[in-house]
Formats: C-alpha cells, sequence, structure tokens
C-alpha cells in the first residue's frame, strides 16, 4: 500500500504548478479511497527532512513584501495583481497542507483528515482564481509574489503548536477578516465570478482555521498550557506584531476562537489604534 508521508512529500516537492495541483488532487482522492497507509508499518520512513522550499517554477519571482504593489480596484491590471496574490496564498496553503502531513507525525487519524480535505479544498480555491486570473488576460506567475506566509511555516516547523498557532489561527485567519470586503467591491464592479469564488474560498477558510485550532488546542491540552494565553505567548514570540482589527467575530467564532481571545485581540486593536 503507497504510504500518506511519501505522497505528502511527492505533492509538496512537485515544481510545475499543474502537476503539484493535479497530483494533490489524486492524492487527496487515494486517501479518501483507503489507499494511503498513515501507519508507517515495519519499514520506517526516511527521518523527516527540514525541507526548506517546496518545489516551484521560476516564475512568480519572488520579491520583498514591500515590493508587492499595484494591488487595487481600479483598473484590470490591479485587480488582476491582487487576485494573483490570492492565488499565491492558495498555492502556498497546499504546499502548507501536504507539509503538515509530512512533517508532524504520531498523531491522530482526524489530524491527516483534516489537512488533506485543507489541501484538496486549497487546490480546487487556486483554480478558481486561476480563472479569473485568465479570463482577464493573465495567468499565474505573471506578476511577483511574496513569501512571507512560508516564511512563517519555516519559522514554526519544529513546533506544532506554533505551526498551527501562528500560521493558521494568524495568517490565515486574516481572510476571515479582509476576504469579505473584496467580495463586496469585485460585485461593485460587475465581477460576480469572483466574487463568488471569494465566498466560497471564505467559507472554506472558516473550516482551515478550526483545523489549526484544534490541533493547537490538541497540543497545548497534550502539555497541560492554558490555550488561550499561549495563544499571546506565541504572538509575541514569532510576530511584530498583534493582528490589527476590524475582525470578523462572527466567522472567527466558528473557526474556533474563543471569546476570550476575541476579548484580548479587541483589546490589543484598540491599545494599538491609542497609541499612533
Amino acid at each position: 500500500m503507497r504510504n500518506l508521508y511519501q505522497e505528502a512529500k511527492n505533492c509538496f516537492l512537485m515544481s510545475d504548478p499543474d502537476e503539484k495541483l493535479q497530483l494533490s488532487l489524486e492524492t487527496a482522492s487515494a486517501w479518501d479511497a483507503g489507499q494511503l497507509n498513515w501507519q508507517e508499518g515495519e519499514t520506517p520512513l526516511e527521518p523527516v527532512l527540514q525541507l526548506n522550499q517546496p518545489g516551484r517554477l521560476e516564475k512568480p519571482e519572488l520579491v520583498a513584501a514591500g515590493k508587492v504593489k499595484n494591488r487595487g480596484f481600479k483598473s484590470i491590471q490591479q485587480r488582476a495583481a491582487l487576485i494573483h496574490a490570492l492565488a499565491h496564498i492558495e498555492m502556498t496553503a497546499v504546499n502548507l497542507a501536504w507539509d503538515s502531513i509530512y512533517r508532524y507525525r504520531h498523531l491522530p487519524e482526524e489530524y491527516y483528515n483534516d489537512w488533506v480535505k485543507t489541501a484538496r479544498e486549497e487546490t480546487q480555491h487556486f483554480y478558481l482564481l486561476r480563472q479569473s486570473l485568465r479570463d482577464m488576460g493573465y495567468d499565474y506567475g505573471d506578476f511577483p509574489a511574496h513569501n512571507e506566509l512560508w516564511q512563517m511555516a519555516v519559522n514554526t516547523a519544529d513546533d506544532l503548536m506554533a505551526r498551527m498557532a501562528i500560521v493558521h489561527r494568524v495568517l490565515e485567519a486574516r481572510a476571515l477578516d479582509v476576504v469579505p470586503f473584496s467580495v463586496d467591491k469585485f460585485r461593485s464592479i460587475g465581477d460576480k465570478q469572483t466574487a463568488d469564488s471569494l465566498i466560497i474560498i471564505a467559507n472554506d477558510e472558516i473550516g482551515h482555521v478550526n483545523a489549526g485550532t484544534r490541533w493547537y488546542r490538541y497540543r497545548c491540552e497534550q502539555e497541560q498550557l492554558d490555550a488561550d494565553k499561549m495563544f499571546f505567548t506565541l504572538m509575541k514570540k514569532y510576530l511584530r506584531s498583534t493582528p490589527k482589527g476590524p475582525f470578523n467575530t462572527e466567522a472567527r467564532l466558528k473557526a474556533g476562537f474563543s471569546r476570550f481571545e476575541m476579548r484580548e485581540l479587541e483589546r490589543l486593536d484598540r491599545e494599538y489604534k491609542a497609541s499612533v
């Protein structure tokens, strides 16, 4: 029987985006069909490699976050640049899901179910956004992109708790706050296809952040830590600043944030705004 971890590694290291995404869907289907072994068996796999970067082609060019400009709604090019940025986040999220499967072992089967499902949905999100790009006369790779999301994955690679908290409950959760605004903007300019795609993405992202919450709290419980307080401890360790509002409280509560966490995020946001 094929092994889930090896298949996850293959997806992660595939360079061509079309081949990566096709392999991602095929691997997810194989997992659903019970064709992948997630228990390593008598012959152990190679030790988990410190894979620093997923497989990728030369395009899109990766630049510093501050150099990714010209995104907005005033022109087709600006809208395409914005959609391209979102598509790159989805491609990174595909790599994140397979890395989270390959890297972290000896977890309940439900953990692998969550991240295989996430890999499939992030793949589908990329296809939706790429269609919008192509309808505008562009394609993935036509604009530069930044790599901050993946760099944080590297920074938290040796700690499942931190990976779940920072990558999924901070960076990915930001989509819960900002995507509804983009939906309204694309609707207002008559781009129903992109708006509808973003609604699908926003709804699915609640589940992805919820998966991050579930396994973050699982690890906190194992280590007998207060998950609510530890979340803010980890943010201080890994981030230069805490997330800024406004927050989509309803979506965040659905994604597993506690009332305490939301009150604390709001308090920190008020303190920040009062200081500037």
